[in-house]
C-alpha cells in the first residue's frame, strides 16, 4: 500500500511517517492540495492506498483538495487528519469525499484505519 501524507507542518509529517511505520510499502509527503493532486497522478496512486490529508494548508486547502480528488479519481480514498472537532468541519469532510476523520489528537486511529481496510 502507498500512503500520501499531505500536510504543512513538516513535523507533523515525520509524526505521520512514523506512526504508520511499515503498514506502508511507500510514503510520499505534500505540503498543501495542489502538491497532493500531481502527486497523486504522478505516482498513479489507487484505490488501494491512502491519503492523509490535513484541512488547513495554503494554495488549496484539504478540503478542496478532496473534493478535486475525488471528482477526478472517485476511488480515492482520503483520511482528514485535522485539529478541528467541530461538527462541521467533519460535515464538510464527509461532504467532499473524505473516508474518514481523525483528530491530531487521537492520531493512533490512523493505524487503525489503514489496517482494516
Amino acid at each position: 500500500m502507498k500512503v500520501l501524507i499531505v500536510e504543512d507542518n513538516a513535523e507533523m509529517r515525520r509524526l505521520l511517517r512514523l506512526l504508520i511505520g511499515r503498514l506502508a510499502d511507500t510514503v510520499y509527503e505534500c505540503a498543501d492540495g495542489a502538491e497532493a493532486l500531481e502527486t497523486y497522478a504522478a505516482e498513479h496512486l489507487t484505490a488501494s492506498d491512502w491519503v492523509l490529508m490535513d484541512i488547513e494548508m495554503p494554495r488549496l486547502n484539504g478540503l478542496q483538495a478532496t473534493r478535486e480528488m475525488k471528482h477526478r479519481w472517485p476511488d480515492a480514498r482520503v483520511c482528514i487528519v485535522t485539529g478541528h472537532s467541530q461538527p462541521e468541519w467533519r460535515e464538510a469532510a464527509q461532504a467532499a469525499g473524505a473516508s474518514g476523520y481523525v483528530l491530531k489528537e487521537q492520531l493512533h486511529t490512523v493505524r487503525r484505519i489503514l489496517q482494516t481496510t
